[in-house]
């Protein structure tokens, strides 16, 4: 049965659960949605998806009927009735579990995985940039996040929204922001505009996590000069950035993933 948030809302209150900011649930009660995100997706006969934050079904079962192989994650125990309830007739493999304690390499394997979720909030970003970074198996992401973590995701340098994220973002993959979503189809509804956004892996470069370390170092003052910023890290910063082409007085705002690539080869 497809779920509205009245839906959402009785099944919940009928077993006595409140949703919690603490573990970031606004549940997604719109079926069109719901539609719409599957088929962004692109997902069918044979695919294995990992959800991450199953939540009361909704997604889930849009995907599992896609004919999906899917494998959901949900930290809330209080949601299992409800889950398997919403699920029955289906094969989903139902993992309930803290996501951020979970050894994803080692559950995945060497499968080739699609990640479609509407991530709770409170954890959504590091668990989707770990992924990036350390899961070679998940090899597309379809994701709903918050809309400033969506334009922080996709950002390019010299806006304000331009930080680590995207530096990791754009060193592993290719973004796009596909659409917006309101509040008013979340149960409980959200202060904040949430998005869509797809990140298709490419390969890394080889010196990416050195230059996410040195991109870590520099934005922990990205109002300053990276000659300066990079006193720390780099014995001797000015040569450095002369080496890599990177000017002297740009500022980590101010740079690509790819410039940051240039100073790890270089300092390596």
């Amino acid at each position: 049965m497809p779920q509205g948030r009245g839906e959402i809302r009785a099944r919940l209150e009928a077993r006595g659960i409140r949703p919690t900011k603490k573990l970031g649930q606004n549940f997604l009660g719109d079926p069109n949605l719901v539609d719409r995100i599957v088929r962004a997706a692109a997902v069918g006969t044979g695919d294995r998806v990992l959800e991450v934050g199953a939540g009361t079904g909704a997604l889930t079962r849009a995907l599992a009927d896609a004919g999906a192989q899917v494998v959901a994650y949900e930290i809330d125990r209080r949601l299992e009735a409800i889950l398997r309830e919403a699920l029955a007739g289906t094969d989903v493999d139902l993992r309930i579990a803290d996501i951020t304690k979970v050894d994803l390499m080692a559950e995945l394997g060497s499968e080739r995985w699609v990640m479609v979720a509407n991530l709770p909030y409170n954890v959504g970003t590091p668990v989707l940039l770990d992924a990036l970074r350390f899961i070679p198996a998940i090899e597309r992401f379809t994701v709903m996040v918050q809309r400033e973590v969506a334009d922080r995701l996709t950002a390019s340098p010299g806006s304000r929204s331009y930080g680590m994220p995207s530096i990791v973002v754009a060193l592993n993959s290719d973004a796009r922001l596909l659409f917006t979503v309101p509040p008013d189809v979340f149960f409980p509804i959200p202060d904040v505009e949430s998005a869509v956004v797809e990140l298709v892996r490419k390969p890394a470069p080889a010196e990416s996590e050195r230059a996410i370390e040195l991109a870590t170092v520099a934005f922990q003052q990205r109002r300053k000069m990276l000659r300066r910023s990079l006193g720390g890290a780099l014995a001797d910063p000015a040569a450095a950035l002369a080496a890599a082409a990177i000017p002297a007085t740009a500022r980590p705002e101010d740079i690509d993933a790819a410039a940051f690539v240039r100073l790890a080869q270089v300092t390596s």
